[in-house]
């Protein structure tokens, strides 16, 4: 069997590696065969890092390679698309795929209908709103990342699971710590979520200037070069050293806006932190009041007061640090692990798989 997976970023993204490349071996494994076609290639995803223009050229071209190939290119037994086939475009040129006849797998890790039923422009909302909507009522089966996007799409698709955003626990793993030195507060993202992590800015300047703490910053490229403080250590995102980046932290944090389009996250962050053994300090917002159980594996805090209450025990705690980095390693592996999730990809890949 084959199935033909429609990503919109190519393997630099880690929607492309955690939704769908880390689970091919076990599909592979299963006896499915998979055909990979991104949207967007790594250079487009690098340059949201680095800020450096991408050609609309491109873009354009992009989107006219992906049109071939719905309509007329070669298909699988079963397809799997990531989000959206085609981002800002109507429901009506996605529906071309369709008429070849394949079970559809949707995977929605993110609230990608918010984008559109909540966005500003009127027009916008007109034309777009109702995208998901008129999609999901054509799918085979939905897997979303955490409840919040399974209440939205259930109301559109009758076959919608929840799948969550999982890490390879045998590679995420928590590493000794010496403890001989001031501890890092450490955060893993993009460029996009930098901003959520701003308003913290000031508190973590502070305790960095006491000599109390360390910050580490891995992924917030170009974004984060105007919010630099002495003491503030800004990384590169790098597929090879990402895991060893988490494990260099001692605290993971993972601030949040509450608002829709942030109710719908995965706590990805969350997992990977945990996976590796660390406590956590979170916005009490979406899947994040889920992941974080308050003073067993980290604490939420939703103000100012909170966030620097809670560092504060956990700067100050090494045992209480690694007490709830065990707490954490333990839900992740029991949970939120490849393990535990990749069986589930395959069965509900075969389920959807017409009949021979």
């Amino acid at each position: 069997m084959r199935l033909t997976a429609f990503t919109k970023y190519g393997p630099m993204a880690a929607s492309t590696r955690q939704r769908l490349l880390q689970y091919v071996p076990a599909l592979e494994a299963a006896g499915i065969e998979i055909d990979f076609r991104p949207l967007l290639p790594d250079a487009y995803v690098a340059s949201l890092s680095t800020g450096k223009r991408y050609e609309k050229s491109r873009i354009a071209a992009a989107y006219l390679r992906r049109l071939r190939e719905i309509a007329f290119g070669p298909l699988g037994h079963v397809i799997f698309v990531y989000g959206e086939l085609l981002p800002w475009l109507p429901s009506t040129v996605e529906k071309l795929l369709l008429r070849r006849g394949r079970p559809i797998i949707y995977d929605i890790d993110d609230a990608f209908f918010h984008t559109y039923d909540r966005h500003p422009s009127q027009l916008v909302r007109s034309i777009l709103g109702k995208k998901f909507e008129r999609l999901l009522h054509a799918a085979t089966a939905c897997i979303c990342g955490n409840p919040y996007l399974r209440d939205y799409v259930s109301r559109y698709c009758s076959n919608t699971l929840i799948v969550p955003t999982v890490v390879d626990t045998d590679e995420y793993r928590p590493e000794p710590k010496t403890n001989e030195r001031p501890p890092v507060i450490g955060w893993i993202g993009s460029p996009s979520t930098w901003p959520y992590v701003r308003p913290l800015l000031p508190l973590l300047q502070d305790m960095v200037s006491s000599g109390r703490a360390r910050v580490k910053v891995v992924g917030a490229g170009a974004a984060a070069v105007g919010d630099l403080f002495r003491g503030l250590e800004l990384v590169d995102w790098s597929e090879e050293r990402e895991i060893r980046d988490v494990q260099s932290f001692d605290i993971g944090i993972m601030p949040l806006p509450d608002n829709d389009w942030a109710r719908g996250k995965s706590g990805y962050k969350l997992i990977q932190y945990m996976a590796c053994g660390l406590p956590v300090v979170a916005s009490p917002v979406g899947i994040n009041t889920e992941l974080v159980g308050e003073g067993v594996n980290g604490f939420l805090a939703g103000t100012s007061a909170q966030w620097r209450e809670a560092l504060d025990w956990l700067i100050d705690n090494s045992k209480l640090r690694h007490r709830m980095g065990q707490a954490g390693r333990k839900l992740v592996v029991r949970d939120y692990s490849l393990a535990t999730h990749a069986p589930r990809l395959v069965s509900i890949v075969r389920d959807c798989a017409p009949n021979p």
